[in-house]
């Protein structure tokens, strides 16, 4: 099963510029999450950010924040408690135009409505907390989770490692951020090939 980047949405999680001094590897991670952010922007891919008590904890880095449609403010450590799942997939709007009464040869057809992208590729901090959470709830609500494992963060490996076994062993997929850009990508004849692989030499 590969990443098709048409069905694909990026949430980026809670690196605060409070909290990523305490993460280890920290350049690295964000690094990352600007890679994966910004190819992501340039392949259509919408991209959504969550912080978590940003009053105490500070916003996403500005290279980030600019290139998320939306950004979550949250106290709950699973964005998808504060409405994130619905962010990624909107209420279908109610039937109209129908008269319950008239035979259904009569009715108008009714517009199918898109499900959405249900591929959400998340990367984030802490990823024994709000990243875990949030990629359980959202496994949860029946999407498909891929978790970027360059560009996720604890303050210590082992609690960073623990959340990568429980999210495998609950149906999440484990990726890095060279396996999301070539699979976004498809090929080297995608007319966006060398700005994307720019990203990463």
């Amino acid at each position: 099963m590969l990443l098709d980047v048409s069905e694909s949405q990026l949430v980026l999680i809670d690196y605060q510029e409070r909290l990523m001094p305490a993460m280890a590897d920290a350049a690295g991670v964000l690094a990352n999450a600007a890679r994966l952010a910004t190819a992501a922007q340039l392949l259509e891919v919408p991209v959504f950010g969550t912080e978590q008590n940003p009053s105490k904890l500070g916003a996403l880095p500005a290279e980030l924040r600019e290139r998320c449609r939306r950004t979550l403010a949250k106290m709950e450590f699973s964005a998808c408690a504060e409405g994130l799942s619905e962010w990624l997939r909107p209420p279908q709007k109610a039937p109209q135009g129908n008269a319950r009464s008239l035979p259904r040869h009569l009715q108008k057809p009714r517009d199918e409505q898109p499900a959405g992208r249900g591929s959400i590729v998340v990367a984030g901090c802490e990823a024994h907390v709000c990243l875990l959470q949030t990629a359980l709830d959202l496994l949860g609500d029946e999407f498909e989770v891929w978790v970027v494992t360059d560009a996720c963060a604890s303050r210590t490996e082992r609690n960073r490692d623990a959340a990568f076994d429980r999210l495998a062993g609950a149906g999440a997929e484990l990726v890095t951020t060279e396996m999301v850009l070539f699979e976004w990508l498809g090929g080297a004849e995608h007319p966006l090939f060398k700005q994307v692989q720019a990203l990463i030499k």
